[in-house]
């Protein structure tokens, strides 16, 4: 009994509807209804789904490489120029970046000379989170025009996370727009590149740098060949001139044996150059170091610079089976067999280094890579690359210094000297080649180029005295200039 009255109310109820479906006011209300219903579930998979997938297929911005992909849109970078956040120029300039692209590509297919930066410490979280609190405050100072605490706000920054992409791009154009210094903002790019190949500002900001920075580099390189003219211009036989060259020699050796930890001074360098004996109580190995590097220079000099065809392998392990076959004669001209540490950096494996060296070789010695450079680029270039491959167990410093000279002296410049005292700015400058950007170094090399020539030139001048003799002065490291250190004292 108790199912039989819920039966009747659900008969009653299907009457009830039966009997208002026959009606044409509830038949049209249920269309309507019905209507509605489509079209708001058409509106919405348009919305949705069909637009976003269209946008994305059209924007360009759709590749970016900030997490948003609208990002470049927000107007928070405040050195943006309206023609490079505009959308109109990014749809203009993508085919060129993805030129760019393919050409990176082609480059992580290639060997790599640069540090590897997936394998370095990660920053913590902390610092991460300082360096962009004081990147936002560096902005603010800018804004307010305050431009000195702003750069040092932005070193403190980038000392916090050395390789965080947007610090590095918002000092370069900090540096490029407030101090007009395109050489360092084109630096900052570039590394920001190196950790980001595929960063959109900083190949748009490098792209628009490096043609002035080429040209500014290139008349640097001008200036120096018209230093090499005159300084050819002065006679062979002058003999101050030729008093110069063979001071040149000495300090040579005696700065290049410095640079790698040589305690000798340079009237001892030339004592044991001269006369073959010993110093009593001097290091045994120093003085090996002296005579070692003497008979590689002789070799560069009388066998390598005149002789016709490339260098290779042999003429390498050459050079250094001399600066290290009074040291170590087992391990001099022998290819390392063990892994190495070179600070930070991490040099490629014993097993890679025959692979990276007959890379170098086939670069050094095509005219179709090294046809565009400067001599002093290919030979800065060729230094960097080979202390990078650390192909022997130790000498690599005093070896690539002797290649580099080579070059130079092949291409008609006097061998370059790197003072001692000059010997952490010369290792920062690889660790910046390391990091992806090797034109600081060969800056580097160009200054020296251009002090060694200038100082052939003082040194020419034809002032006698009768009376008089030439003697070479010490070099103690004392803060004197390069040019008090190479004058030649009249007595």
């Amino acid at each position: 009994m108790s199912l039989i009255y819920p039966l009747i109310a659900i008969r009653q109820i299907v009457y009830y509807l039966m009997e208002r479906c026959s009606s044409r006011e509830f038949r049209q209300s249920l269309i309507k209804m019905c209507f509605f219903l489509l079209l708001s579930l058409f509106t919405t998979i348009i919305i949705n789904i069909l637009l976003p997938i269209f946008i994305l297929k059209i924007s360009p911005l759709s590749i970016s490489s900030s997490s948003s992909p609208f990002s470049l849109l927000i107007p928070s970078h405040i050195f943006h120029s309206s023609d490079i956040t505009s959308l109109q120029y990014f749809c203009e300039q993508h085919h060129d970046l993805q030129t760019d692209y393919q050409r990176q590509d082609l480059l992580e297919k290639t060997l790599k000379y640069t540090k590897d930066h997936s394998q370095q410490k990660n920053i913590s979280s902390d610092l991460r989170q300082e360096a962009e609190a004081a990147l936002h405050l560096a902005l603010h100072l800018v804004r307010s025009n305050k431009f000195e605490k702003a750069r040092k706000v932005f070193e403190r920054a980038l000392t916090l996370d050395p390789y965080n992409s947007e610090i590095l791009i918002e000092y370069g154009q900090f540096l490029e727009h407030h101090h007009k210094d395109l050489i360092n903002a084109e630096h900052f790019y570039t590394i920001a590149l190196t950790k980001q190949p595929t960063h959109r500002r900083a190949l748009q900001l490098k792209k628009c740098t490096l043609p002035l920075v080429e040209e500014i580099d290139q008349k640097y390189f001008n200036f120096i060949d018209n230093l090499l003219k005159e300084f050819y211009r002065i006679s062979d036989k002058n003999p101050y001139l030729r008093r110069a060259k063979r001071d040149a020699y000495y300090l040579h050796i005696y700065h290049s044996n410095g640079i790698e930890g040589n305690t000798l001074s340079l009237r001892e360098t030339q004592y044991i150059i001269d006369t073959r004996l010993a110093i009593d109580g001097k290091s045994l190995t120093e003085q090996q170091e002296v005579l070692g590097l003497d008979l590689a220079l002789q070799y560069v000099n009388c066998t390598l610079v005149n002789r016709l065809g490339a260098i290779t392998l042999d003429d390498i392990s050459a050079i250094h089976r001399r600066v290290l076959g009074f040291v170590n004669p087992i391990e001099a001209g022998q290819l390392r067999k063990h892994e190495v540490y070179v600070g930070s950096l991490m040099p490629p494996s014993a097993n890679e280094v025959i692979e990276y060296l007959d890379d170098f070789f086939t670069w050094l010695n095509s005219l179709e890579d090294t046809r565009d450079l400067h001599a002093i680029e290919l030979a800065a270039i060729a230094h960097y690359k080979f202390v990078y491959i650390h192909p022997f167990s130790d000498g690599n410093g005093r070896t690539g210094r002797l290649l580099m000279n080579l070059i130079l002296m092949k291409s008609g410049f006097p061998p370059v000297i790197i003072k001692k005292s000059e010997r952490f700015i010369y290792y920062s400058y690889l660790n910046q080649a390391n990091d992806g950007d090797v034109r600081p170094f060969i800056r580097f090399i160009a200054k020296c180029t251009e002090r060694t020539l200038k100082e052939f030139m003082h040194q020419a001048l034809p002032i006698r005295y009768a009376g008089q003799k030439l003697r070479l002065n010490d070099d103690n490291d004392n803060g004197r200039n390069f040019i008090e250190e190479r004058v030649i004292i009249v007595e």
